[in-house]
């Protein structure tokens, strides 16, 4: 008995190329692989940037022989670091301090008169505590000497300013320390810091981590 047309199911039709809807997905496709594709590349992409060979200290002369090339990722903030390809004047100097190893930005080299603050320098007998280093702060306290041969109270002169260098030495026969210290001090602080330490004013130096931060 035939059946009634009416009655049979429908055949699905083969998809054509020329379908708009075909055409689209795959565009959609092809568009989101070559997202990713892009997405992977950029994170993946190193460029040539400047670091620190040695640490650079405030005020000291730099050029293209105190750098290392190192390749980094650095995505968004890739104009903010000195690289290769840019020129550096001849009398660029290191306005602030770099450790060793570190990428240099190009806000910590400039121009000798961009320096608003110079080294100064002293000695202490005591020991320093082994978290100072280059670049720590530290709050320096000034005892003047009195009319009794004594010292007046100590006072804080210099609060929270930044060691830019420090060497310590050993006395002869190993007896006794002290260290050189050089801290970087404003124009302002700068008389009243070398008048007490030209009066043989006993220098004490307190580690001050929070300061600067």
């Amino acid at each position: 008995m035939a059946m009634d047309g009416q009655n049979q199911a429908p055949r699905l039709a083969k998809p054509s190329w020329k379908d708009p809807r075909l055409l689209i997905g795959i565009l959609l496709v092809l568009a989101s692989v070559a997202a990713v594709v892009a997405l992977v590349e950029g994170a993946s992409r190193t460029v040539p940037m400047y670091a620190a060979k040695d640490a650079l200290t405030v005020g000291q002369k730099v050029s293209a022989a105190d750098f290392t090339i190192v390749q980094v990722q650095l995505g968004a903030v890739d104009g903010k670091y000195l690289a290769p390809a840019d020129a550096l004047a001849e009398n660029a100097v290191a306005i602030r301090m770099v450790p060793k190893g570190e990428l240099v930005s190009r806000s910590s080299i400039g121009a000798a008169d961009a320096l608003n603050r110079k080294p100064a320098s002293f000695t202490i007998d005591e020991p320093l505590p082994q978290d100072i280093v280059v670049g720590s702060r530290v709050d320096v306290w000034v005892s003047l000497p009195d009319e009794r041969n004594g010292f007046d109270p100590p006072q804080l002169m210099l609060p929270g300013v930044e060691v830019a260098a420090l060497n310590v030495a050993t006395g002869s026969l190993g007896a006794g320390r002290n260290t050189q210290l050089l801290v970087l001090v404003t124009d302002s602080q700068m008389p009243n810091f070398l008048g007490a330490v030209a009066n043989r004013a006993k220098v004490s130096v307190v580690w001050n981590p929070g300061a600067g931060s």
